[in-house]
């Protein structure tokens, strides 16, 4: 992909979290290994976390950003628990370790987050509710996939 197609993503990706929270629409970015167009999204599964990390296999970005795991009752997130930087495009076998106990049969949101609108780059600023490192939405729906510790 050239220099100039990854800097209009990314400026259209930026620009769409400031004015909307979130990227206004899903958009094809680069390709997997199959050579098929890949769209935003989180790929985990329910996995043991008694070591203390979590991780998932897939997560595909427009921009740099974050996995974010959150607690959740299934419908909202709540605390985050864990976090680990992504690069802009596909990222494969995403781990962070945990800040907190997670039980089995907890239930974790696992969702991306753009790193935009905080003072710093690379740290991670967000809180619950805050547009610093805010989530990513398409169509207005969290990019995310809930788990279950087991």
């Amino acid at each position: 992909m050239k220099h100039s197609t990854i800097k209009t993503i990314i400026s259209s990706a930026i620009l769409a979290i400031a004015l909307g929270g979130g990227v206004a629409h899903a958009q094809s970015y680069g390709s997997d290994d199959s050579g098929k167009s890949s769209k935003l999204s989180v790929k985990a599964k329910n996995q043991d976390v008694s070591g203390g990390t979590i991780t998932a296999k897939k997560i595909t970005s427009a921009v740099n950003g974050w996995m974010v795991v959150h607690r959740t009752d299934g419908k909202k997130p709540g605390p985050v628990v864990a976090h680990a930087p992504l690069k802009a495009g596909v990222n494969k076998n995403v781990t962070g370790i945990l800040t907190e106990e997670v039980k089995k049969g907890e239930k974790l949101m696992v969702m991306l987050h753009a790193e935009a609108g905080g003072k710093s780059t690379g740290i991670f600023e967000y809180t619950l509710g805050a547009k610093e490192d805010a989530p990513v939405k398409v169509d207005g729906k969290l990019v995310m996939q809930i788990i279950e510790a087991i």
